[in-house]
Parts: C-alpha cells; sequence; structure tokens
C-alpha cells in the first residue's frame, strides 16, 4: 500500500524520530561545510531508502525529503512510481551497479544513475535515452580503493573513461562517486576523486555515507549518501 500526501496513515513517532534524524544530518552538514568555508546549500542530501519500509520513506516524505537513492531496479519500479503521483520534486538515483540488460528500466525510473564504470554500460544508457527522449544526469563510479570486488573504473583510467562517456557516447556527466575500503581512511579517497573530477571540470562529487559524511562534506563533496543514519538509528 502506497500511502497518499493527504491521507498518511504513519505512526506520529515515526515521522518525528526521522524528522528528528534528517534535521540532525542537516546541522552537521552545515557545521561541516562552515568548517571548510563551503557553501553548505550546495550539498544535497541523499535519503538512501533501498530496502526501507514503506511507512519510513513515507514518513521521510512527509519531513520533506525529495532526494532518494536505490539500489533494486525492481525495488524502486515498485515503490517511486507510485510515489511520484502523490509527492511533487522526487529525485531519484540508481548507486548500485547496473546490468546492461536493465538498463531501459532504470533510464525509465531513475533521474540520476550515478554507477557507470564500462563502455558497454555507457553506450546502452545513451542509446536508451535517446530512445525514451531522456536527458538523465550521469556519475561515473570510480573505485579509488581498486578493490577487485567493487564496482567502479580505476583512478588511472578514469580521465579516459570520462572523456570518451562525453565525447563518444554523448552523456551528460554531471559527478563521480565512490565508495571507500571499509578499513582505509576515507578522506584520501576524497581527496583523490576531487582531483579527478577537478582536472576533468566535473562538478558534482557522490561521496560520503553515515558513518564519514561529514568528512566528505569538508572535503568538498556535493552529494552525500545516509540511509542508516535516516531510517535506522535515534538521536
Amino acid at each position: 500500500m502506497i500511502l497518499s500526501k493527504e491521507n498518511a496513515n504513519v505512526n506520529t513517532l515515526m515521522i518525528s524520530e526521522i524528522s528528528n534524524n534528517i534535521n540532525y544530518i542537516r546541522k552537521a552538514i552545515n557545521r561541516s561545510a562552515a568548517e571548510s568555508e563551503l557553501d553548505p546549500a550546495a550539498v544535497t542530501l541523499i535519503a538512501v531508502s533501498k530496502g526501507q519500509p514503506i511507512e519510513k520513506i513515507e514518513a521521510a516524505l512527509i519531513a520533506g525529503q525529495r532526494v532518494f537513492a536505490e539500489n533494486r531496479i525492481q525495488e524502486a519500479e515498485s515503490k517511486w512510481l507510485n510515489y511520484r503521483t502523490c509527492y511533487d520534486n522526487i529525485e531519484l538515483h540508481l548507486i548500485c551497479p547496473l546490468q546492461t540488460n536493465k538498463v531501459s528500466k532504470a533510464v525509465k525510473i531513475f533521474d540520476v544513475i550515478q554507477t557507470i564504470d564500462r563502455p558497454k554500460l555507457a553506450w546502452k544508457i545513451a542509446k536508451e535515452t535517446e530512445k525514451q527522449n531522456r536527458r538523465l544526469t550521469c556519475y561515473i563510479q570510480v573505485n579509488t580503493g581498486e578493490e577487485n570486488h567493487k564496482a567502479g573504473v580505476t583512478p588511472s583510467s578514469a580521465d579516459a573513461f570520462i572523456a570518451r562517456c562525453r565525447d563518444g557516447f554523448g552523456l551528460n556527466i554531471a559527478g563521480l562517486m565512490c565508495i571507500p575500503p571499509v578499513n582505509d581512511n576515507s578522506i584520501l579517497h576524497f581527496a583523490m576523486l576531487r582531483e579527478i573530477a577537478k582536472r576533468n571540470n566535473i562538478a558534482n562529487l557522490s561521496m560520503g555515507m553515515s558513518n564519514d559524511f561529514e568528512k566528505a562534506v569538508k572535503m568538498g563533496a556535493t552529494h552525500v549518501r545516509i540511509g542508516t543514519a535516516i531510517f535506522n538509528k535515534s538521536k
């Protein structure tokens, strides 16, 4: 069941808790940006709603959150096509590795694809956006830790891949995304992504999650992806 804005049946305590969590995070973003003399208004909070029950997502929507991220095509399709009939200005990001056979649905559902990491995928997205007459915002995922189990282009191949996506496939490459190795100093990886973006004239940096978003903001993140700190943690 998808709840409507006018007739929401969400537990008021849940709304209060999630609203408090979002406010806490936004204050932390503002504080971190100010400490680095950056504009906090330039940082977008993305609520990672993958696997969350509809009641929690509805509570976040009621609290005013409008930018969300999912990592499963089928789950996103079942939730967000309905939510968009009830709420205006929803922006949906894909943050998982994308299989080429699911590109058509991804282009239809999402506003931003953050995980472009190989030529075949980039070509398929370009063809599908042309077919559907959609101009998606695209990010390239960079595997800053060069981990074998993780998606993303290597830092050494990022420049050439960015150029190919832009010039060869005509994609709107607006940002870069990374997920640092768990046991590494994330600041080093954020700095690396920032440098790649700078030399390729890319404005947006999607970096930082619940455990390190304040560090990411200080390093110039324009988008932080927060799940646990919004949906599963009370302040």
